[in-house]
């Protein structure tokens, strides 16, 4: 089927242009949060402990995770996909490519940098006051999958993270007249592919969120801290990988051995870091008040 005319932009608010890109984070963060403070709040899920933060201290790390999230997504995805933004900082021939690394405008976002960046935020707000960094996680994971899902949904409105070469009879050929019109051509070309990014709004929106709700409200896993967090990287480490066959590769990635992807790669440790945290949370007792 032919991709639809989709417009990146949603309005423009004089020279402001207001794209579905940056609203999916916005939906993302003010929904989670929302979320959150659900959690939070009832205290039954914790029972009988307590949680972790108060929803004034859940209104503060916010800031944190947002941070977390623009720098971590950013800096992870030159890491990962695109390290000459760092070596352009310095080698770079005009002002555009020493400063591509901080045009988030542009594109190019990596969960996995994403992901170490709010890690690393939970890290330092529980330090700061004094929580259990792994409740704090617990609190955290379950809303994740709510921007996942809204992201990959503006992957698709934009055209871009297609999927591999497909004959499935829904098959999308990633080409129309905007996207001709901004590049020139077509960077996916008129094959048919994968719509993986719907895919991945699925398992790893849909899905995943129904999983870690059920762990959540049926068979309160708050109880015991860590098993979320760890449910959470298990789950989304191997939707990530399983889609990885079918998304197709970051230009300019090397053929990894054994078939392997970036994105494989970076889900593995987390799948086992996830295995065990669940392993930990199972044997030890509930926390207690």
């Amino acid at each position: 089927m032919p991709f639809p005319e989709f417009d990146p932009v949603l309005i423009h608010l004089g020279p402001l242009p207001i794209r579905w890109y940056a609203l999916a984070y916005v939906a993302g963060i003010v929904l989670g949060w929302w979320y959150a403070a659900r959690l939070v709040k009832t205290e039954r899920l914790w029972a009988p402990g307590k949680p972790p933060i108060n929803t004034t201290q859940l209104d503060d790390l916010v800031l944190w995770i947002v941070l977390g999230i623009i720098l971590g997504g950013r800096l992870g995805y030159a890491l990962f996909y695109k390290p000459i933004m760092y070596a352009q900082l310095f080698t770079g021939q005009t002002l555009g490519e020493r400063f591509e690394l901080f045009q988030l405008w542009t594109g190019g976002m990596s969960f996995h940098g994403g992901f170490l960046g709010v890690c690393l935020a939970i890290f330092l707000y529980a330090r700061a006051q004094r929580i259990d960094m792994l409740r704090l996680g617990d609190v955290i994971a379950p809303v994740v999958p709510i921007g996942l899902m809204f992201g990959r949904l503006a992957n698709f409105i934009n055209g871009e993270l297609w999927g591999r070469e497909t004959t499935v009879p829904w098959a999308v050929r990633f080409c129309n007249a905007r996207i001709q019109q901004m590049y020139g051509f077509c960077p996916a070309g008129d094959a048919p592919r994968h719509p993986s990014q719907l895919y991945e709004a699925g398992l790893e929106g849909i899905v995943l969120l129904s999983i870690l709700s059920l762990g959540i409200w049926k068979f309160d896993l708050l109880k015991k801290p860590g098993y979320i967090t760890g449910l959470f990287l298990v789950a989304y480490g191997v939707c990530r990988a399983a889609l990885e066959n079918v998304r197709e590769p970051d230009f300019g990635m090397p053929d990894f051995p054994l078939g392997l992807t970036m994105g494989m790669m970076l889900s593995i440790p987390m799948i086992l870091v996830g295995g065990w945290l669940i392993w930990r949370a199972w044997n030890r007792p509930p926390v207690q008040a």
